[in-house]
Parts: structure tokens; C-alpha cells; sequence
């Protein structure tokens, strides 16, 4: 993200945002991107309101387009009501609506969100799904990046799975669960003396699995023997997922 924006030059390796080459072009590019920070930092002293103006001169919108923009940003980030409050009146989840309407205010062609849903509890998080997928219904470009795997696997046209700085896979939500755990995966439950034993059968009959806590998932079921399911015991049937993917290519245990 910080090479996205000029804020970090790349010790290899070219970079284009929009038509433009980075660093070397960034302040153009920045001028048509709006960039959402993970951590708040909003002026608390200040309205929503007068948060909103202040962004807006200066992304240099013109004084005539103002008003117009800052009502837009409003109604999207849905904080018109409380345009007059102050910021550390706000809750957790109506602060991060202001960071996307204040990346917004100035009708970016593409927005950068930076792990924008991190620590809100699931009805916020859901509140601002809704709001992210309204911005890429109207065809605005959002790249995103987040730990919340749901979160890729409803939003994102395309996702990129990165490790240690890498990109190890990608395509939709869709193509990666084809290519990687198929169409099924089949969960089990019990001690870890039972659950080593279902790993070591399932992997000698061709099937990868994961480790879920608790439990296995032995994935890509669908294509194995009935007769290798029954001996392995009863299994919770499921759809596979993207994080099953993740979890698969990385080797990385999820929180």
C-alpha cells in the first residue's frame, strides 16, 4: 500500500496506478485514488463535517463542487445525520465510515482499503461489506487487503493470496477453490490420536487436508471412495472454502 501511494519507493520491479509510473508520477496518481488507513486517524477535534471540507481542499475540489461532493461522501458513508458531531462522538464502526467517506469525498477512480473492517465485531463489519460492495456496484476499483478471509471470499472479483511478501496464488474466490480443495470438504471430529490417524489415511489416499483446531478437514472429498469416508467415521459435510485455500498454500494457522 505504501508503495501504491509514493510513500515507499520498491527495491525492484516497476509499478504503474492508473497509467502512471511510481514514484516518479505519484502525485498525479494519488490526486485520482483514495486511500483508506487501517489505523484512525481522524482529527477528533474536529465534525465529521468539517473532517469531510478539509479533505476535500485538499484533494482541490473546487470551491463551487464542494458542498456537492461532501453530501455525496455523506449519503455513501450514510453519516448525514451526524454531520455535526464530533468525532470522538462517534463509534467504532461510524469512525471507519468516515475514513471511507473522507477517501471518497473526492470520486477516486480507485480506492485503497487497508484492513478496513479490523476489530469492529461482525454487525459493523458486515454494515461496511455492504458499503464496499455498493462502491464496486457503481464501478469504482477497490483493492483491499484483509486477514478476514469471508471478507475476500464475498466481496472480491479477484483475489491475491500473498506469503512472506509473495503472490502464491490467484484468480476468483471461485477458481481458487476449484484448482486447490474442489468442491467439498469433509470435517471430523475427535481426540488428536483419532485425528492423526484420519490425516495419515486421507493423505496416503491422495487427499490433502487442514487442521481446524478440534478437528480435520480432509478436502476435495467429493472425489474420494465412499468406502474410504466410512472407515474414517462420521463426517460433517461441507463446502469448501477460501480459507481452506489459504490455509492450504500458506500452512498458516488462522486466528
Amino acid at each position: 500500500m505504501r508503495m501504491l501511494t509514493g510513500q515507499s519507493r520498491p527495491t525492484s520491479g516497476a509499478i504503474k496506478v492508473l497509467g502512471f509510473d511510481i514514484p516518479k508520477d505519484s502525485k498525479q496518481a494519488r490526486a485520482r485514488m483514495g486511500v483508506v488507513p487501517q489505523m484512525d486517524n481522524l482529527d477528533t477535534e474536529m465534525t465529521v463535517e468539517q473532517n469531510l471540507t478539509t479533505f476535500a481542499a485538499l484533494y482541490r475540489i473546487p470551491r463551487r463542487d464542494r458542498r456537492e461532493a461532501l453530501e455525496r461522501a455523506l449519503d455513501i458513508a450514510q453519516l448525514s445525520q451526524r454531520r455535526d458531531a464530533k468525532v470522538t462522538e462517534l463509534s467504532g464502526g461510524m469512525k471507519r465510515r468516515l475514513l471511507i467517506a473522507r477517501g471518497l469525498v473526492h470520486d477516486p477512480e480507485l480506492v485503497l482499503l487497508d484492513e478496513p473492517t479490523v476489530g469492529l465485531d461482525p454487525q459493523v463489519r458486515q454494515e461496511l461489506w455492504s458499503l464496499i460492495d455498493a462502491l464496486r456496484s457503481q464501478g469504482t476499483t477497490v483493492l483491499m487487503s484483509t486477514h478476514y478471509i469471508e471478507e475476500a471470499e464475498r466481496l472480491a472479483d479477484d483475489v491475491a493470496v500473498l506469503s512472506h511478501g509473495a503472490v502464491i496464488a490467484r484468480g476468483t474466490p471461485h477458481e481458487l477453490r476449484t484448482a486447490h480443495v474442489g468442491e467439498r470438504a469433509t470435517e471430523f471430529y475427535g481426540p488428536p490420536d483419532r485425528l492423526s490417524a484420519i490425516e495419515q489415511a486421507a493423505q496416503a489416499a491422495g487427499l490433502a487436508t487442514r487442521r481446524t483446531g478440534p478437528s480435520i478437514a480432509v478436502l476435495r472429498s467429493e472425489d474420494a471412495q465412499e468406502d474410504l469416508l466410512n472407515d474414517l467415521g462420521d463426517g460433517v459435510h461441507r463446502a469448501a472454502t477460501l480459507e481452506d485455500v489459504f490455509v492450504l498454500l500458506t500452512g498458516e494457522v488462522l486466528e
